[in-house]
């Protein structure tokens, strides 16, 4: 932590050794490795090959994945810049906007969807683990018939170890996570060159295709789907990159984080997804049927060492994305609620235990349940971003008094009234009802698809309005602090 900080006058009801600000030694690798473990995944690697089976050429899919990472990448490098300027992460940005109290509401949105989905992760994990272990094991058979609360003996089996090997990484901290990432992402590379060139080899490269469409779109259609894939992918990342302050804050320099993240981003998922493609399109040549999954299509190797060392990589694959995108998010989130009773990884444990009790099992096999329950969820994040973004870009030009983050004081800059910005809590409500509509009417139609930037412009718009931006009040009912002993 930077000595020039007034520790002392810190409450700690707001802060915790792993809330406050941290030393920065993470390089541009770091946030490329972390993009690479978010990307490399058997729901990244399922994500990319239905963008290719819009109906659009290879050329077009490939434009439209590269709009929409651009923007994926914009977003990511101005999320970016307030915690790494800082050292703190998500949750405490978000005090600045949301006041010291109020931060907890994003926190609280964002760490439910992470446990969702981690739960669900873990058990896709499990389920490419107990392949590998009927692949090796026969005579487990007999457990995979047994079930208890709608999962296998086998599945809980399975479902257990994953569980504690990703606990297990994260209990031994950030520099554990770090290094797991670092290596995590490449190994599935590796596999997935090799993966590519074993099915060119069987199916012939004249078998190979760009667009695995069952139909072929030209004209406006073609083009409405180009937009459609571009705002896919943006909303594809949209949980992981709204806290992407809590890992750009271990970062040495904002040059490292743009760097990494253009690597991380227009690179390596472009790279990703022609991989992608290669492997899926020429299934049908190999198998008899396309597939989509690539722990099935690794399963179906002949060679049984290399079918489950390849489903082990994606294992590791969905762990890695796990751990980033899943654990440490609600980690920092729920621990920023009682920062004197819940520890950074208390509050990752809270995240995996509540795992466990939503059986992501029968979420899993239930979309109408995930539709209701994640998606109402995920219409706020579009709200979130536009408000913390409008607010510290525009409203608070970028200064931040990082002493004041922490201060339980009705004189401090982010306590606001009760340290709850009410004006941010009706911004996001309004416009969090919105994008519920919209993702909630099928009428809609694909409009459920932009969400993400509704939400955001309609927050930010009320959120200036309310506090009387858009009027030429920028610090109405508010001091805007230049920072003391802080790295802005």
């Amino acid at each position: 932590m930077d000595n020039n900080y007034n520790t002392r006058d810190w409450s700690p009801t707001l802060y915790n050794d792993d809330l406050g600000p941290v030393r920065q030694k993470w390089t541009a690798y770091n946030i490329f490795a972390f993009w690479m473990s978010d990307v490399h995944s058997v729901g990244g690697y399922v994500f990319a090959a239905s963008l290719f089976a819009l109906g659009l050429a290879g050329w077009q899919v490939l434009v439209s994945l590269l709009v929409g990472i651009g923007i994926v990448q914009v977003v990511a490098n101005l999320m970016a810049r307030p915690s790494q300027r800082t050292g703190v992460p998500f949750p405490v940005v978000c005090r600045l906007s949301f006041g010291i109290r109020g931060a907890n509401v994003p926190a609280v949105i964002r760490g439910l969807i992470a446990v969702v989905w981690y739960g669900i992760q873990t058990y896709l994990a499990s389920s490419a683990l107990v392949l590998v272990l009927l692949r090796w094991v026969p005579s487990l058979e007999p457990l995979a018939g047994q079930y208890f609360l709608g999962l296998s003996l086998l599945g809980w089996i399975g479902f257990s170890i994953m569980w504690v090997l990703q606990a297990l990484v994260f209990w031994h901290g950030m520099h554990a996570i770090k290094r797991f990432i670092d290596w995590a992402g490449p190994a599935v590379y590796a596999v997935m060159f090799l993966l590519a060139g074993w099915i060119v080899y069987k199916a012939g490269w004249s078998n190979i295709s760009f667009s695995i469409g069952s139909k072929e779109l030209s004209g406006m259609d073609a083009v409405w789907q180009m937009v459609v894939a571009a705002a896919l992918v943006a909303g594809y990342f949209s949980g992981p990159t709204l806290n992407f302050g809590d890992f750009s804050r271990y970062c040495r320099s904002e040059a490292d984080v743009r760097r990494g993240n253009f690597w991380g981003l227009p690179v390596n998922f472009l790279l990703f997804s022609v991989i992608t493609i290669v492997v899926v399109s020429g299934t049908p040549a190999v198998f008899g049927e396309m597939i989509s999954d690539p722990v099935e299509t690794v399963a179906r190797i002949d060679n049984a060492t290399a079918a489950a060392l390849g489903v082990l990589t994606f294992i590791i694959a969905t762990v890695g994305i796990n751990i980033v995108a899943n654990f440490v998010s609600p980690a920092f989130d729920f621990a920023h609620v009682a920062p004197q009773r819940i520890s950074w990884r208390t509050g990752g444990m809270i995240a995996a235990i509540g795992s466990i009790f939503i059986t992501p099992w029968n979420l899993f096999n239930n979309p109408d349940i995930i539709h209701y329950t994640v998606d109402l969820l995920a219409a706020l994040i579009g709200p979130i971003y536009g408000i913390v973004l409008l607010d510290y870009y525009l409203l608070k030009r970028q200064k931040v008094d990082v002493n004041a983050l922490f201060i339980d004081d009705s004189q401090g800059a982010y306590y606001f009234q009760g340290g709850v910005n009410f004006e941010a809590v009706k911004a996001l409500l309004v416009a969090g009802v919105v994008t519920i509509i919209i993702n909630f009417i099928p009428a809609l139609g694909d409009l459920r698809h932009f969400s993400v930037f509704i939400g955001g412009l309609l927050a930010a718009g009320c959120y200036g309005l309310f506090s009387e931006y858009w009027l030429g009040a920028a610090t109405a009912g508010r001091r805007v602090v230049v920072p003391t002993g802080s790295r802005v």
